[in-house]
């Protein structure tokens, strides 16, 4: 059923368009996603985690998150033509996989944390439980992996 998708996705005209002219693009905005998403998600972390205590999380936070956000906006549908272009074999690809499942755990991760601990962020409990600080440092190493998992994918 996936291979059959993916073979549909690979053989359309996006994915013709995806492995022409639009790849190095989706590329370049992927990397744009990826460098918008890891850094204002990752400086945030590490202010959660108990680095930078000078800076005020909730000023931090209200910065760095719409950054994040829309770095990931951006990666989704860059990521979505870059998977066209080669739809097949990344089915098939094991680092593709755990890419994906990292990638449901971080965001399931970052909304478990904005349920429990949103109201420490925004400035009425400043001090973070140390669970809060852990699920930062948590979010860092998952998008670390992620995005060292897309590079790999190339060479696997």
């Amino acid at each position: 059923m996936i291979q059959d998708l993916a073979q549909a996705l690979q053989t359309s005209s996006f994915g013709a368009f995806a492995r022409g002219s639009a790849y190095p693009y989706a590329n370049l905005v992927h990397l744009l996603g990826l460098v918008m998403l890891v850094g204002g998600i990752g400086l945030l972390d590490l202010r959660m985690t108990g680095l930078f205590r000078s800076l005020p999380l909730q000023a931090v936070s209200r910065v760095l998150t719409p950054f994040a956000v829309a770095g990931l906006i951006l990666m989704v549908p860059s990521g979505f033509t870059m998977f066209a272009a080669d739809a097949v074999p990344l089915s098939r690809s094991d680092t593709f996989r755990w890419k994906l499942s990292l990638i449901a755990l971080a965001l399931a991760n970052a909304a478990v944390f904005r349920v429990l601990w949103r109201r420490h962020v925004e400035g009425v409990d400043p001090n973070l439980p140390t669970a809060a600080r852990l699920m930062a440092g948590v979010s860092i190493v998952l998008w670390l992996w992620i995005a060292a998992l897309g590079r790999l994918i190339a060479y696997a």
